[in-house]
């Protein structure tokens, strides 16, 4: 393969063909011109010769014009692309700044929810009911999923527990009622040993 068509294949832009295809003639047209130089001399050569000559150096012109529009063309192109190439670097090197936070982000909030799962709450030290034991007693939770059916379980344990305190205060206070009503009895009875205490010494001293 010549080095042209190497260059054909590897060019897609269609401006750039058809610099690369004016190039070409171009080219051509000044082997030929070299060629018939050396076969004809100027000085040598007839008037119809010459004429060819120089309508064949007219055309070489219009090539050499031709191509400077191409070459200007190719460059103003080049430019743009550049230009084109610099913002869309622009944009993928935000993009890749904004792709590290958010992956420095991801890793901060792993970090937290590997905290936040290792921490020891007091909620699993709490003494619940077992799972098949609340289901048994509330059969309408049976669908929830593990995050609401803790929630429901420990809800449930503190409402037991506000009625067990409640049944507690109540006894207590019940047990400070019967603890006072017994210190009144022994109060009660203290004072019957003194009453009859006096009266057996008041018998004695009649002679009774």
């Amino acid at each position: 393969m010549a080095v042209t068509d190497l260059v054909t294949d590897l060019v897609t832009d269609p401006s750039l063909h058809a610099a690369l295809e004016t190039s070409a003639h171009t080219r051509e047209h000044c082997m030929s011109m070299l060629g018939r130089l050396f076969r004809d001399p100027p000085s040598s050569s007839s008037e119809d010769i010459q004429a060819e000559l120089f309508k064949a150096q007219k055309i070489l012109h219009a090539y050499l014009s031709q191509m400077r529009g191409l070459n200007r063309q190719a460059v103003l192109q080049v430019r743009e692309t550049k230009q084109i190439t610099a913002e869309a670097r622009q944009e993928v090197d935000r993009l890749h700044l904004q792709l590290q936070n958010l992956y420095y982000e991801q890793r901060h909030l792993r970090g937290e929810i590997a905290a936040c799962d290792a921490y020891d709450h007091k909620y699993q030290q709490l003494p619940l009911i077992p799972i098949e034991e609340f289901l048994s007693l509330y059969p309408e939770h049976s669908e929830a999923d593990e995050h609401e059916l803790m929630i429901v379980r420990i809800n449930h344990e503190h409402v037991e527990r506000e009625a067990l305190e409640q049944e507690r205060q109540g006894l207590l206070k019940k047990k400070q009622s019967l603890i006072a009503d017994n210190k009144k009895r022994r109060d009660d009875l203290a004072n019957l040993d003194k009453d009859l205490e006096k009266f057996i010494d008041v018998s004695l001293d009649l002679g009774i």
